[in-house]
Order: structure tokens, then sequence, then C-alpha cells
């Protein structure tokens, strides 16, 4: 539509079923590389992707028209598809069922990018039980613990 201008920022974060560790190192970019496309191919901008072995965080700029729950729902069920067809892990990949997401204004970009860069060394200081509540809370989400993802399991 002619004199429309936005931006909309999504957080985005998911993580494997069981929160089993399976993201591995020995694929690990080149998922990020088939997701980045998923996103591409949508004629979406992803501005990072990073994560570590039980889920992910993706920072995407979406054009108003997208369905982000149809979006991150693609790309989950494509990259577990590439993920089962490359035959790279013993047994089968799922990703959890649902995912968070959190809008992000342009003048937090930076600070966002850095947070998701930073997964690693932020996981030495909090599991994803804590980071993923951490995030609900701080972005005033209300939410029903039966429909969180399964964090009893160690």
């Amino acid at each position: 539509m002619a004199n429309t201008y936005t931006q909309h920022f999504f957080h985005v974060v998911f993580a494997v079923r069981n929160r089993e560790s399976l993201i591995i190192d020995d694929f690990k970019e080149d998922l990020y590389r088939y997701i980045s496309g998923i996103i591409s191919n949508k004629k979406q901008s992803l501005f990072i992707i990073n994560g570590i072995p039980d889920h992910i965080h993706l920072l995407i700029n979406c054009k108003p028209d997208v369905n982000l729950s149809n979006l991150v729902q693609e790309i989950k069920e494509h990259s577990s598809k590439f993920i089962n067809e490359k035959r790279i892990l013993k047994g089968k990949f799922y990703w959890q069922p649902g995912f968070g997401s959190f809008t992000v204004s342009k003048k937090d970009v930076a600070m966002i990018i850095n947070y998701i860069k930073s997964q690693q060394e932020h996981h030495k200081r909090f599991n994803f039980k804590e980071e993923y509540l951490g995030l609900l809370k701080e972005n005033e989400i209300d939410f029903k613990e039966e429909y969180l993802f399964d964090f009893n399991l160690q």
C-alpha cells in the first residue's frame, strides 16, 4: 500500500522437543543458514540467529502482512525436515510445540542483537527456564504454567 511505512521487530525463541541438547556444533551453522534461507524466501529480514543446544533465538524484521505464527511454524517444520533428511542425529528431531515472541523497539535492536549473540555466555549464569520466564515477565506476558515448555526435564 502506498505511503505505508513500518518496522516490526520480533525476538523469537523456541526449543528442541523435551529440551534435548540436539543442536550440536556439527550442524548448527548449516541449520542457522537453512533457517535464514526460509526467512529470506518469505521476504522477511533476519538480523541474527543464535542459541545453545536446546533452544534458539531469532531477531526478525517482518513486513506488516506476515503472520508470525505461520512463519515460525514454517521455520520449525522445514528445519526439522532438513535435519531429519540429512540423518545428522540418531533418531528423529522435533521442535517443541509453541514459541515465545517479543516485540522490539528500533532503539533496542542493538541490545537484543548483543543479547542473542552472547547466548553461550548468558547460559553460564541462567538456565533456559530462568531465561524464558524472565522474558515473559519482563514483557508482561500472561501465561499458564501448563502451556509452557516442559521445564521439569533435567
